[in-house]
């Protein structure tokens, strides 16, 4: 197996990954699960993406289209109006700051057109198997990431489709496949991350089962990127509604990196920072 990357190749930017590094989550949507429609406005986004910037966000995740079980999928031209003004606006910011942009998005269009905009990483829950998604990102002029999600279904369906094998097993062949599929289009192993998909499509006992057998996935030899934060999961071992889930998703974090994430995508930035700090030193 190949070692996991010391370095990501993220459009104009080359992020070390010397060390765990935090995503922070700007959900642009009325009805995400987490903040449903706080940041739904361009200047609500903005001010959001700001505080979590100071609070020193390595990278900036901006979605358009809520995944969240149960969701229905919104028009391209939505998605655009929602992403791209942020991303246009963001580009000299992020640049000086040295923070890459990621967009949330299924379409190839977006992704298109993000990447035109100044994007500098595509976070794909379906793993860039959308026609045309994958030459999108190959095509790019700048070298974009790609982050190739685990995904079983569709977001409005995928609990229903919760069945495995073995989930670990099913997830990292998913995922093997995936990354074949790139490095055969002609991205190099350094634009390239993937990431289990904790909650799409799966259980609490299969997302439990993939974090403590995270290692596994790590032994792909990608940099691993891991969601939990305030998710059902995290609602269900603990009896916290959403607003209740820091602790929750702070401890959820610590274990994935202490099992070899790379990246954590979270919506509490500056307490997660602070963590990790703290567990860096001991």
């Amino acid at each position: 197996m190949p070692r996991p990357l010391p370095l990501l190749i993220c459009g104009r930017h080359r992020l070390s990954l010397d060390r765990p590094r935090v995503m922070g989550i700007v959900n642009i949507t009325p009805d995400s699960f987490a903040d449903g429609g706080r940041f739904a406005s361009v200047a609500s986004a903005l001010a959001h993406i700001r505080t979590l910037l100071a609070d020193g966000a390595d990278i900036i995740d901006i979605g358009g289209e809520s995944t969240r079980p149960g969701a229905e999928p919104v028009s391209e031209q939505q998605e655009l109006d929602r992403v791209l003004p942020l991303v246009e606006q963001l580009r000299a910011e992020c640049n000086e700051r040295a923070v890459p942009i990621s967009v949330d998005t299924r379409k190839p269009g977006v992704m298109r057109a993000a990447i035109a905009a100044g994007a500098d990483m595509v976070n794909d829950v379906g793993a860039l198997q959308a026609h045309g998604a994958l030459q999108v990102v190959a095509d790019s002029k700048t070298p974009v990431a790609v982050c190739l999600m685990h995904m079983r279904g569709e977001p409005a369906t995928m609990q229903q489709a919760a069945a495995y094998g073995d989930v670990v097993v099913d997830v990292a062949d998913f995922l093997r496949t995936r990354i074949a599929a790139c490095l055969a289009a002609g991205l190099v192993r350094e634009r390239i991350v993937v990431d289990p998909g904790f909650g799409f499509g799966k259980t609490v006992e299969h997302n439990l089962e993939l974090l403590r057998r995270l290692p596994e996935i790590v032994a792909l030899g990608y940099p691993v990127l891991v969601g939990l934060s305030r998710k059902s999961t995290i609602g269900a071992l603990t009896g916290r509604d959403v607003g209740g889930r820091l602790a929750g998703s702070i401890a959820a974090a610590l274990a994935a990196v202490a099992r070899g994430a790379a990246i954590v995508r979270v919506h509490d930035v500056r307490e997660t920072i602070d963590a990790l700090k703290i567990w860096r030193a001991i």
